[in-house]
């Protein structure tokens, strides 16, 4: 199954064509007036207090809110926080550090890797680890004055506190929000699913209906508060289990029927999404059907018109009963320490090649120094080769246009307000095009970052100023290209045999917990289990995401490998779903045994790099799905690769 194959040749061409692709997602119009409003306000401060200098130092703070993603308030809340501490100290250390050439060089990889890893372990989206560094590196940069480092870290902080209450204001008016969104999306999967069932591209709907029921659950668990559980949370986590009930019905239908279900199914489903929306006190009404339905529809329409009971029943009804069992931090954290940990692997080699490139920069005795790792650092931020290489091509055109602005802003000499008017404006435009296309928001980037390093100083030679850029700029794309290709061009398909492997017997534990005959089943051994399975189904999902940007890559055996990633991904949520009800297998000895024999079967098989041997498996009344599932599994794994 995993044995190499012939690489994929790839044209340079596509990959450029690929690399300027505009992305259809709507323009962030209020995330670019907030981040222009976090770099502004405290330039105009500066001035206003005769400090201009100080005052695009303290706009480093405000890059803050540039982490700002659709999240609950709950994470928003922690993360921004945390970030600005962050930002803060980075301008703290880099002010101690900048006499020291060699100091720079192991911090800068130490930041690099730490907040990469953080950001990894914890999936949270976002520019990681870049501003981290960003503002360290940049403020070696600056005049060499130690002492001046509680008053950097301090203006820093309060600029970041300020990004940090401008990110919290749309709480006041929608503090669900995120919560909302990620839930109607759920249901709108479901209706799409529905819709499939009978279909031929069932599994790909299958696979995307999967993927936002996990989402919703993980925007919901991040959302939770223990100790401020309001009434519309809890209406939101029971539509939740309504969802999952639905979709667990519908693979059931799919499983005893294969045909199509009544279109007025899907209605409904749309139906209950528009009402999860709606205020406390408004209602919706579902229609029942006055078609003579089969009677194996009778549990889906009741979990339909429980899920419209709840969208319809007053908020203070709910009461507050609801509790959400978080995964624990220092498991995932334990997990992503392992040698097979694409996380762990990334941010050491992100680390690594920052401080090669920081050391470059420094050997040779450039002009500006910093530029070189910023540089690195950008195009490292891809999460895998091919997008690395999509950065460096998006970073070198957007760079090159965007050296072109620069000068021309220079020439003018902005003062005053007019560098405020600048800086607010360029800001606002990377924060609008970064969505579509980061070769378009480079060439906003560029200036901006140059605005911020620069206007300060007397600038006589703009000429020698733009080579000099264009120099570091090229330099360091060009170390983090070779460092990420010689690191990484096999790192994760090399692994994906151990990560699957690892999977397999956690499902299989999982599987022994949820058996009535183990005799050990309590809620806190069942959460350690379907933990340790989620995180190497996590694991096993980055290394293959990964592995399919790899240059060259095994194309062939990747292709073949998706059907048993599918499986794998539907026999983790079927699992997952059975512990979270707490639902106990009453299997015979002879079954369970069965079962474990066909898991490790698989997973020896994959480990000795064979083909797995079909040991088909009888259909078992206590968990049909999960049968099916492996049965389909082992068929995926049994196919040569040729």
């Amino acid at each position: 199954m995993f044995k190499k194959g012939k690489q994929s040749p790839i044209s340079l061409l596509i990959v450029i064509k690929q690399a300027f692709k505009i992305n259809k997602k709507p323009f962030p119009w209020s995330k670019a007036i907030n981040a222009a409003i976090c770099a502004g306000v405290p330039v105009i401060i500066g001035i206003l207090a005769g400090d201009l200098r100080l005052g695009l130092l303290s706009a480093i703070g405000g890059f803050s809110y540039l982490y700002v993603c659709n999240e609950p308030y709950a994470r928003r809340a922690k993360k921004i926080f945390f970030v600005a501490i962050g930002i803060s100290l980075s301008v703290g250390l880099g002010t101690l550090a900048a006499p020291y050439p060699l100091l720079i060089v192991l911090i800068v990889g130490f930041i690099g890797a730490i907040v990469t890893f953080i950001f990894g372990v914890l999936k949270i989206p976002g520019p990681s680890a870049i501003f981290f560094v960003l503002s360290f590196i940049m403020t070696t940069g600056m005049a060499i004055d130690p002492s001046a480092a509680p008053i950097r870290t301090a203006l820093v902080l309060m600029s970041g506190l300020f990004a940090w209450i401008i990110s919290m204001v749309g709480w006041f008016f929608n503090p669900h929000g995120p919560e909302i969104k990620a839930l109607k999306e759920v249901y709108l999967a479901l209706a799409a699913f529905s819709e499939a069932i009978g279909s031929e591209n069932i599994n790909n709907v299958r696979h995307r209906t999967v993927n936002a029921l996990k989402e919703s659950e993980e925007t919901l668990l991040v959302g939770y508060i223990p100790w401020k559980n309001s009434f519309l949370f809890n209406r939101l986590s029971l539509l939740n289990e309504q969802a999952n009930k639905l979709f667990l019905e519908m693979l059931e239908l799919h499983s005893n029927r294969n045909t199509k279900l009544p279109k007025e199914f899907g209605e409904m489903l749309r139906k209950l999404s528009m009402g999860i929306e709606l205020n406390d006190g408004e209602a919706i009404t579902i229609a029942p059907l006055d078609l003579q339905l089969n009677p194996e529809y009778h549990n889906f329409l009741e979990i339909i018109y429980d899920a419209e009971a709840i969208i319809n029943i007053p908020l203070t009804y709910i009461g507050h009963g609801i509790k959400i069992l978080k995964p624990s931090l220092k498991m995932k954290f334990t997990k992503a320490c392992d040698k097979d940990s694409i996380v762990f692997i990334n941010a050491v080699r992100y680390g690594v090649i920052l401080s090669i490139s920081t050391m470059i920069a420094f050997s040779f005795h450039f002009t500006r120094p910093y530029w070189i790792p910023l540089s690195c650092a950008a195009v490292m931020s891809g999460s895998t080769i091919m997008s690395t290489f999509h950065r460096a091509i998006q970073r070198s055109f957007g760079t090159i246009i965007g050296l072109i602005i620069a000068i021309i802003i220079f020439k003018l000499q902005p003062q005053g307000f007019m560098i405020v008017i600048i800086n607010m404006l360029l800001t606002a435009m990377t924060e609008l095009f970064i969505v579509k296309n980061y070769a378009v928001a480079a060439v906003f980037i560029t200036p901006n970052a140059l605005l911020l390093a620069e206007a300060s100083t007397q600038m006589r030679n703009v000429s020698y100023f733009a080579t000099a850029r264009i120099t570091d700029i090229v330099i360091g794309s060009i170390i983090g290209l070779i460092g990420i290709y010689i690191t990484g061009h096999r790192s994760a398909s090399s692994r994906l045999p151990g990560l699957m492997t690892k999977l397999i017997r956690s499902q299989a534990r999982v599987l022994v917990r949820l058996t009535s005959n183990s005799k050990i089943n309590n809620s806190g051994d069942i959460k350690w289990i379907k933990e340790k399975m989620t995180i190497d189904f996590m694991n096993f999902k980055t290394a293959y995401t990964t592995a399919l940007g790899e240059i060259p890559n095994n194309e062939k055996m990747l292709e073949m490998l998706w059907p048993a990633f599918f499986s794998l991904e539907h026999i983790s949520y079927l699992l997952d779903q059975d512990c979270v009800a707490m639902e106990c297998f009453n299997l015979s000895d002879e079954n369970l045994a069965q079962l474990l024999l066909v898991f490790e079967t698989m997973a020896m098989a994959i480990e000795q790099k064979q083909v797995v041997q079909l040991k088909k498996i009888p259909i078992m009344n206590q968990i049909p799905k999960i049968c099916e599932e492996i049965n389909i599994l082992q068929e995926a794994l049994s196919i040569k690769n040729n």
